[in-house]
């Protein structure tokens, strides 16, 4: 059972001591979400400062990227949750991924936009994809905008893979969803899992996906058969031993 304080009785003078605690109190709390809102602000400046220093870095990146083939896909694929929604036919589709960017906003609350660059495929027309968030900083609701794909005859990928995946994602307990459909569906996007998969920890760091290391299990030494050859090698110098000692004898 919940246990209830009970408020002893108190003197005048105790209760106007205590409202006057309670007043110093507020004053300290509203002192303390002063200087709150303030390190925010100081913290916002210091990340778009950063923010602009890091651009070139990864400009050059994405140019040293280039000379790596296959490598967004590589990257993509190695990593744990953004690899579970793709299906077979959008991985040759993300072949021809060639550079992949995301753009803060200057201000960096009110949103960012995803670019997928593409070369020439055998799937859409365009060159680049774009997924956009404004996160609602002035009051808005927030919202996200995806780039109509140009899809070629027979190659859209988000009416022909629903109908192949629906059992074989049942199985391996994945939401039923695929890379383009996440692309292309803006319904929810305060909670896009992927876009902020992409943006916090795919982007920052891509090269410590592709350098995903590939797994190699060793066979396990046979100790059974080992420590019967031993035993057995024992079992052999023993018996030179008992040869020798009789010959000594006779």
């Amino acid at each position: 059972m919940a246990s209830t304080v009970k408020k002893a009785k108190k003197s005048a003078e105790a209760l106007v001591d205590e409202s006057e605690a309670l007043e110093l109190v507020d004053g300290c709390q509203n002192a303390i979400d002063a200087l709150n809102e303030q390190a925010s602000e100081e913290i916002l400046k210091v990340e778009q400062k950063y923010n602009e220093l890091r651009k070139p870095h990864y400009q050059r990146r994405n140019e040293y990227i280039k000379r790596v083939s296959n490598f967004w896909i590589v990257a993509i694929m190695n990593h744990p949750q953004i690899s579970c929604i793709l299906e077979q036919e959008e991985e040759d589709c993300l072949q021809y991924l060639e550079k992949l960017e995301v753009d803060e906003f200057e201000d960096i609350k009110s949103g960012y936009r995803i670019l997928f660059h593409f070369e020439e495929n055998p799937f859409f027309d365009n060159t680049v994809l774009t997924k956009e968030f404004k996160l609602g900083s002035n009051g808005e609701s927030p919202s996200s905008t995806s780039t109509t794909i140009k899809w070629k005859p027979d190659h859209d990928l988000t009416k022909m893979l629903p109908k192949k995946m629906d059992s074989n994602r049942r199985k391996r307990g994945l939401e039923n969803r695929t890379f383009f459909d996440w692309f292309t569906d803006n319904n929810d996007p305060i909670n896009d899992d992927i876009a902020e998969l992409i943006k916090d920890d795919l982007w920052p760091n891509p090269l410590q996906y592709y350098l995903v290391p590939d797994i190699e299990v060793e066979p396990e030494d046979d100790e059974d058969g080992e420590g019967g050859e031993e035993f057995g090698e024992e079992g052999d110098e023993e018996e030179v031993d008992e040869v020798e000692e009789e010959e000594e004898k006779a």
